[in-house]
């Protein structure tokens, strides 16, 4: 993204996202790093969330003095009323939830044990889940916020050895609509991104690793070329604005046509 659109965002009031607290699992590193980096361009405080201390030490550092970081690991599904307790206790009331963190899994559907199933369940739906339940309690109370989850180009269409994945992405899209109906007349908006093919270290080593996939994916990516984790970024600071204070229930690719190629 350019300096002058970076700054027109920035100073642009219905872009800004000045006074608002967003917390941001899996924050401190890949696409949540980004997110939380756009986050705090466009004015919040972030408070980030992950199993590893030294990465969110890191990645707040980086972020400044407007981040700060939590070390917790979401798929302990009792942790996350008192973890959200003590961020409002500490840095005072959520205004955006970011569900960030999850993992995949790549497999033929045949050798996927129960066990891989449940863990990407447990930690791209439950958690996902409980996290939102937990912040949104709050959220109806105050009648604000504004709630993203990251999906995926696999909620919008097959791609295979990744069924886990898919199932967690396409039912997190769907509690996108379910949660809408129900939060959304408190002015608490849900929405999520659906990021395509982003440039991160993780997914150039899979893609480098399995050339005729790398070429399938980009072959039906009309503007032929992978994103930038800052595109997600961007992306999220629109919804999470009030920019976007009339849009609720939607899932946005952020994909380059990806999902919509041929």
């Amino acid at each position: 993204m350019s300096d002058s659109v970076n700054k027109e965002i920035l100073t642009s009031p219905v872009f800004s996202l000045e006074g608002k607290l967003a917390l941001i699992t899996g924050g401190g590193s890949g696409i949540g790093f980004y997110i939380a980096q756009c986050m705090v361009q466009a004015g919040a405080r972030v408070v980030l969330t992950g199993r590893r201390e030294s990465v969110l030490q890191e990645a707040a550092n980086t972020l400044g003095a407007k981040a700060s970081y939590f070390v917790n690991d979401i798929t302990q599904l009792t942790t996350i009323p008192a973890l959200v307790e003590a961020i409002e206790n500490k840095c005072g009331p959520i205004d955006i939830l970011v569900n960030n963190a999850g993992i995949n899994m790549k497999k033929f559907a045949v050798e996927v044990t129960d066990e891989d199933f449940d863990k990407v369940i447990q930690t791209n739906l439950h958690a996902v889940f409980s996290m939102t339940r937990e912040c949104g309690k709050r959220m109806i109370e105050r009648k604000q916020g504004s709630i993203i989850m990251i999906t995926s180009m696999a909620a919008l269409y097959g791609i295979d050895r990744v069924v886990a994945y898919t199932a967690s992405k396409s039912a997190v899209a769907g509690m996108v609509k379910a949660l809408t109906t129900e939060f959304s007349p408190y002015n608490v908006r849900i929405n999520a991104v659906a990021p395509g093919f982003i440039e991160t270290p993780m997914m150039l080593t899979a893609m480098n690793g399995d050339i005729s996939r790398r070429d399938k994916a980009m072959d039906r990516t009309p503007m032929g070329t992978w994103g930038k984790p800052d595109d997600i970024g961007w992306a999220a600071v629109f919804l999470a604005s009030q920019a976007a204070k009339f849009i609720t229930g939607v899932s946005l690719p952020v994909d380059g046509g990806n999902s919509i190629g041929f």
